[in-house]
């Protein structure tokens, strides 16, 4: 039995490491380390990729591990297709744009049917039954291991084309998806949320970070807001055309909107809220990277994205008090069930909730 300490891959931000349950003070030891993390679901140590944190795992796990390689991801691979696939490419494009489907609904669908079309290049099409279609995704699974999400990708581009598309029953391709994992939203707690989004310097970048957070925002929403969407004279910020193609309200924050003002005398925005340097809108990948940085130099949970801002923001209203209800509305949720997955992830500690044992012993009915 023995530690495995993964070698990082070329740009990898962690070094991930296994170290045996029993090993009790080897996990003492990481659990001093600046930047370690614990992986809950996959059972690994993590810290921050350096050079010096390498060396440093090395040397205090001398003689009991072993350096691994991480096992790369089988890759999909680029593929050309036949004639009759690509014209089957283009009635799947054609309807799309004419359902008015979002541009990313319209790449996601595509990339999925050319592997779909690809696979079956030398059927037809319309003939394909759903036990070949099933085979097709245990295929997927088995030679390029993709998850749960991307096997719904693949089923609901499949769907589209033969219901859609060729016009099948639906019925007929009721294909069988995989178990709905039962995750919970990875959240911050306030003091974390407080360091990350006032880390940055740069007032543009500390504003996009504050926006997402107070607003509640996914990612696309705060790249797509204009400066006419921050409504200041009646509270709220404007949502144009969110998830599901739906307008809605959401809170405007008395602090982020003093932050905004600073910003807007300094970098004058015409029409894009967040500007880039053409400018045009600002690019989700410079969001991501400005949250990254914010991220790695506040040290909070290495695995948390912009996202986890907009489920910091529900979680703490609810711990906040607030109903599940108005909530569901801020966030834009079609179901209350989205909703309330939240509360199943706030603080559970002795100060809120007490526990039956404790009044059992306190109350005088019994005796430690």
């Amino acid at each position: 039995m023995s530690i495995i300490i993964y070698s990082p891959k070329q740009k990898a931000t962690r070094i991930k490491v296994f170290i045996p349950y029993k090993m009790v003070q080897e996990r003492a030891l990481i659990k001093s380390m600046d930047t370690r993390f614990y992986h809950s679901t996959q059972k690994q140590w993590s810290v921050r990729n350096t050079e010096e944190n390498f060396e440093l795992l090395k040397n205090i796990f001398k003689g009991k591990f072993e350096l691994r390689d991480e096992v790369n991801q089988p890759k999909l691979p680029k593929i050309t297709l036949n004639e009759k696939s690509i014209l089957a490419l283009c009635d799947v494009e054609q309807k799309l744009v004419l359902k008015a489907y979002s541009v990313n609904t319209l790449k996601t669908y595509k990339s999925e049917l050319t592997y779909f079309f690809k696979y079956f290049e030398n059927f037809e099409l319309r003939n394909i039954t759903k036990e070949q279609i099933e085979s097709y995704i245990y295929y997927m699974i088995n030679k390029y291991k993709i998850g749960e999400s991307k096997q719904n990708c693949a089923i609901n581009a499949i769907k589209f084309y033969y219901e859609h598309v060729l016009g099948m029953p639906r019925e007929y391709y009721d294909i069988q998806r995989p178990k709905k994992s039962n995750t919970l939203p990875n959240i911050l707690s306030n003091e974390e949320v407080y360091k990350l989004i006032n880390e940055p310097k740069n007032i543009k970048h500390k504003a996009i970070l504050y926006a997402i957070y107070s607003g509640g925002l996914r990612l696309s929403e705060v790249i797509n807001l204009r400066v006419s969407d921050i409504r200041s004279k009646d509270g709220y910020i404007f949502i144009k055309g969110a998830k599901g193609k739906k307008d809605r309200h959401t809170l405007l924050s008395e602090i982020f909107l003093k932050l905004l003002r600073q910003y807007y005398k300094e970098y004058k925005p015409s029409y894009w809220l967040f500007e880039g340097q053409d400018g045009g809108k600002y690019s989700a990948t410079s969001v991501q990277s400005i949250y990254r940085e914010a991220q790695l130099k506040t040290g909070v949970n290495p695995w948390s994205t912009p996202h986890t801002l907009r489920h910091s923001f529900a979680t703490h209203m609810l711990e906040g008090g607030e109903n599940l209800r108005n909530i569901q509305i801020l966030l834009g949720h079609e179901s209350s069930k989205t909703t309330e997955k939240y509360t199943h992830v706030i603080n559970v500690s002795n100060k809120k909730i007490r526990n039956p044992l404790d009044n059992m012993i306190q109350n005088g009915t019994f005796k430690a």
